[in-house]
């Protein structure tokens, strides 16, 4: 088993928890929708972080054939994840078995830390381009991040219910032109 090979899969891990996350809450709304009061930005973030969990993944895949393997490389990785786990933690909550489940009240309740962490996701994933290729991130990827980075300093600032479905709409279109326009293949 190679460097990366054996690195991968406690990251692999932490991503799967991540998405676990996310599909035992929508499994939950879907059991207790009779409970539940909606809140359409929840389920786009939802599906959002689908979508980055796993391009997470898909562009790990390029570390593939790196071998010069230190501490802090891995350790940027694991923050990241781990970052990525816990914000798709917040954008559900628990289901249980009885009572009204409301969406909006979890939704804002979790703020702060959902764009807390969402703010420092971009700064750990420039990071990781600093520690390990001891260079930014190229300009487009670089822009994507500073998008990411205000839309989270946004969300942290305003608490207003429009603003708040504006930012899961304009998050949810740059996570899928990101994806598209830099991730689209699997490196060579």
């Amino acid at each position: 088993m190679d460097e990366f090979s054996y690195l991968s899969v406690l990251l692999s891990i932490i991503i799967g928890l991540a998405v676990t996350q996310l599909l035992t809450g929508m499994r939950g709304q879907m059991l207790a929708r009779a409970r539940v009061r909606g809140f359409w930005p929840s389920q786009l973030w939802a599906g959002s972080f689908l979508v980055i969990s796993t391009q997470v993944w898909w562009a790990m895949f390029d570390l593939r054939d790196r071998h010069d393997w230190a501490f802090a490389g891995f350790a940027i990785l694991l923050a990241q994840t781990i970052a990525l786990y816990l914000l798709t933690g917040l954008v559900y909550p628990d289901f249980p078995a009885e009572g009204t489940v409301d969406l909006r009240a979890h939704y804002f309740a979790q703020r702060i830390h959902f764009f807390t962490l969402l703010a420092i996701a971009p700064v750990l994933s420039v990071a990781r381009d600093l520690v390990l290729n001891h260079a930014l991130p190229g300009r487009e990827n670089l822009a994507f991040h500073g998008l990411f980075l205000a839309l989270a300093v946004s969300g942290l600032m305003v608490a207003g219910e429009a603003i708040h479905k504006s930012l899961a709409a304009f998050g949810a279109a740059a996570i899928v032109c990101y994806v598209v326009f830099l991730f689209a293949h699997l490196g060579g």
